[in-house]
């Protein structure tokens, strides 16, 4: 049986519409989880905007809101067959839009080390840059992350909701945060030498360019 992503099976039985994009069929199909990952997008700016304001609470709540519809989206598209190629490249962005938006705030509120948000802020800038560069040579990368990248993006929830948790005045885990920092940052160096070298594999491997 063919899933929701297929443009042969009748739209309205998957909870998906389409609008015009898709290179492949000229179709471009909207989920349910495609739904709620633009959702999150739309969080970023009001988490922002609150750390602004000096809302940590606020702030703190929405960004554990954006971690659960990330949850949700993904565990909606896996049950119920709404996986998407639109999905699979705006859940990604989304997760690093929200990570380096509330990373940069952090650095700016002196709440993180600078340091810290350099090192997150490059790895990605340098995931990204070499998905864009991949495609420009016509030898695009599967959008599929690594075990040590999910563990670090875990780590780096963790750390944000703890620090937004502090400023809030909710727990005092200065302690916490100084050894989770280090953590962060060794698994931050860590993955992106194992998408450097992932990368590097793929350029290079036969039918590459590199």
């Amino acid at each position: 049986m063919q899933g929701c992503y297929m443009v042969s099976k009748p739209l309205e039985m998957c909870g998906a519409i389409a609008i015009s994009g898709s290179s492949q069929d000229g179709l471009l199909i909207m989920t349910l989880p495609n739904y709620i990952t633009v959702a999150r997008f739309i969080m970023v700016p009001l988490i922002v905007l609150s750390m602004i304001d000096g809302e940590m609470l606020v702030a703190l709540t929405l960004f554990i809101l954006a971690g659960v519809s990330d949850a949700a989206d993904g565990m909606i598209a896996r049950h119920f067959n709404q996986k998407s190629e639109l999905g699979a490249w705006l859940d990604p962005v989304a997760d690093k839009f929200l990570l380096v938006s509330v990373f940069v705030m952090l650095g700016w509120l002196e709440a993180l080390p600078a340091w810290l948000v350099v090192v997150a802020v490059t790895r990605d800038g340098m995931i990204i840059s070499a998905v864009l560069l991949s495609s420009l040579l016509e030898n695009p990368v599967e959008m599929r992350p690594l075990m040590i990248s999910k563990a670090n993006t875990m780590l780096q929830i963790v750390l944000l909701i703890i620090v937004l948790a502090d400023l809030a005045g909710i727990v005092r885990l200065d302690a916490v945060i100084g050894w989770m920092i280090y953590g962060v940052a060794g698994l931050t160096v860590a993955s992106t030498g194992a998408y450097l070298v992932s990368w590097l594999r793929h350029m290079t491997s036969e039918g590459g360019t590199g």
